[in-house]
């Protein structure tokens, strides 16, 4: 009897190694194979060539045509085409393609062919091995799309990343750090000195001590520096990086570099506008803020407007109510009903003048408008206050040299009309005496018998003429003599020259001068201070008669209409006027006049100006001059400067 122990033993082992081989292929997804070139079939496939390819392993071995039917149709041509060249060339080959699975659909599969040649050389059979590969493909592709949308990010946000060994070189630049940079990335990352000569000089001994605190410290970094580009282009780098440590040894760095060109250049140019807006409150003593009228909530106070209520903008931000605690106690009802009103109606807000106290005890008048904020907040407003306190103090100082101007301008009056007293006299006792002998033909007629009543009644009208001109002269005398405040009504201009021309008919009369006018008729009336243009038509008639009282002459007013303008001519045949000084003649206090005071061109100027006209003179082409002004037809409500 045979003793088959040991082969007993030999199959146990290889049953063995049989089933250690086929759990191997199983976790790793592996099949074996034999394929015989020659007669094209297949000579061996393990379970697991059965399972990756979708064959069942208690059936048959499947044929060459039906496994390369399993093949994806788009690989078929391709398998074929190598296989065919693997039994030409009597080779080696590897090659990936998909099989169409029953029931897991679409595989990747990876295949390695080895070839076995007899005894004589000749190619006998490929063994070999598939792989499904597929989850590693698809790792693959998720690796590549993962790098491919990381290569974009940091392409879109100008973002590189790199790797830096505590050795001193750089392990890893992206592609797109070379872009940021201007480097050829053929030539890889640079060495720690070609980096530092990228960085502009200025920045370059901060980086290379911020690397070398790095690696003392082994800590990271976020700073920013500015790198100059072989073409000569400066860019701003922000750079961030960590450290990376294994227990207590340092692997390196790892961080990024972004472009932060344009930001910085934004950021700079709002800095500017910042620094410009700043000043600019600062020098208009105006503030910005937004504050919600419904909550009660300052959002926003610019430094200026911290100023403006006597606060230091350095201390931090002052709470609300501080505001509104500075506000004078008479002032403060009016202030918050204004405030009130607008949260109520929407309205923009508007405070004219309010007062508020500056910790020091000086009194500050401030002025507030503000709009809705666009953003749609229930409540929120924007707007500025602005410091009036000089521009008040300026009115008062305006309003007192106003009333200083109209005093000067009725002493100026005064003062004419006292010049002209001998011939005002002669004016006025010319009717008076025309009256007094009219009265007494009265008396005369009325004693005859009968009573002459039709002569009578003659002279009595006389009388009663004599005696209205006579009050004609005195009631315009005294309104030159009145001070009151200036008063606009609609005047005829044309009726005002005639009533100068009344006035001073006395004066041209004690010296050879001629008066005439050429006015043209049916002028309009226009908005004006009646006693205000009197003044104006006296003093530049006076002139005229005081340049013509040695030698005579003729003094001519012309009025005419152009567009929207009335223009008005005084000449006279007098001396003329001093080219060398025509400039100077309508400051205050000069004067040709031996005894003038200097005043009376200089205020009819200001009284023309504030009628919205223009006053000036030139020389005639004969002897003389003449002084034009022009009025609107339509003269603006203002405050005239004189009175």
């Amino acid at each position: 009897m045979q003793d088959i122990t040991e082969r007993k033993c030999a199959e146990q082992k290889l049953r063995e190694s049989e089933a250690y081989l086929a759990e191997a292929q199983r976790l790793s997804q592996t099949g074996s194979w034999a394929w015989n070139p020659a007669k094209r079939d297949i000579r061996y496939w393990s379970e697991m060539c059965y399972r990756l390819l979708g064959f069942d392993p208690a059936g048959p071995l499947p044929r060459f045509e039906e496994f390369a039917h399993r093949i994806h149709p788009d690989d078929q041509a391709v398998v074929r085409e190598r296989f065919d060249q693997a039994i030409r060339d009597k080779a080696d080959f590897e090659m990936d393609y998909r099989v169409v699975h029953p029931e897991r659909g679409v595989r990747d599969i990876h295949v390695v062919g080895h070839a076995v040649f007899d005894g004589s050389g000749n190619l006998d059979e490929f063994v070999g091995t598939v792989i499904d590969v597929t989850e590693r493909k698809r790792a693959e592709d998720a690796l590549q799309k993962s790098q491919l949308y990381l290569s974009e990010g940091q392409r879109l946000a100008h973002m590189g990343s790199w790797a830096f060994n505590p050795s001193g070189f750089f392990e890893y630049w992206s592609r797109e750090l070379f872009e940021i940079y201007g480097l050829d990335p053929q030539k890889g990352a640079p060495t720690l000195e070609q980096y530092l000569a990228t960085v502009h000089p200025q920045d370059r001994d901060f980086m290379a001590n911020t690397i070398k605190k790095m690696e003392a410290e082994r800590t990271g970094c976020d700073v920013k520096k500015r790198i100059v580009r072989p073409d000569g282009e400066q860019r701003y780098i922000r750079c961030v990086g960590i450290s990376v440590v294994e227990g207590e040894v340092l692997k390196g760095f790892l961080g990024t570099s972004i472009d932060i060109t344009d930001q910085e250049l934004l950021t700079q140019e709002l800095q500017r506008e910042r620094t410009y807006l700043t000043d600019s409150q600062s020098i208009a003593r105006i503030g910005g803020w937004a504050y919600n009228l419904v909550t009660h909530k300052l959002l926003h106070s610019s430094d200026a407007n911290a100023r403006l209520y006597g606060f230091d903008p350095s201390q931090g931000p002052i709470p609300t109510e501080r505001y509104f605690e500075t506000i004078l106690p008479e002032d403060e009802p009016r202030v918050t009903a204004s405030l009130d009103d607008a949260a109520r109606t929407g309205a923009d807000v508007y405070l004219p003048e309010y007062r508020i106290r500056h910790t020091d005890g000086s009194i500050r008048f401030l002025r507030a408008i503000g709009h809705r904020n666009a953003s749609g907040e229930p409540g929120e407003y924007v707007g500025v206050t602005m410091d009036i306190t000089e521009l008040k103090s300026a009115e008062q100082e305006r309003e007192r040299l106003r009333q200083l101007e109209a005093d000067l301008a009725h002493v100026n009056r005064v003062s004419t009309l006292g010049e002209m007293s001998a011939s005002l006299a002669h004016e006025i006792k010319q009717p008076i005496a025309a009256s007094i002998t009219s009265a007494n033909s009265c008396i005369e007629w009325l004693a005859h018998e009968p009573p002459n009543l039709d002569r009578a009644r003659a002279a009595a009208a006389r009388i009663d003429r004599y005696g209205n001109r006579a009050a004609e002269i005195i009631d315009r005398i005294r309104s030159l003599y009145k001070k009151s405040p200036p008063q606009r009504e609609l005047v005829d201009v044309n009726g005002i020259i005639q009533e100068m021309f009344m006035l001073l008919k006395g004066e041209a009369t004690r010296y050879p001068i001629a008066m005439r006018t050429e006015l043209t008729t049916d002028l309009p009336k226009i908005m004006a201070d009646r006693v205000q243009l009197q003044q104006v038509f006296m003093n530049l008639m006076l002139n005229a008669i005081e340049a013509m009282k040695d030698s005579g002459g003729e003094l001519t007013v012309k009025s005419q209409q152009q567009g929207g303008q009335l223009q008005f001519a005084v000449s006279d045949t007098g001396v003329g006027l001093p080219m060398e000084k025509m400039d100077q003649i309508f400051s205050a206090f000069f004067t040709t006049k031996p005894q003038g005071s200097g005043m009376g061109l200089a205020i009819s100027r200001s009284i023309v100006e504030s009628h919205g006209g223009r006053l000036w003179a030139t020389a005639n082409d004969g002897r003389g001059a003449t002084f034009h002004f022009t009025l609107p037809t339509q003269v603006t409500e203002s405050t005239p400067l004189v009175a």
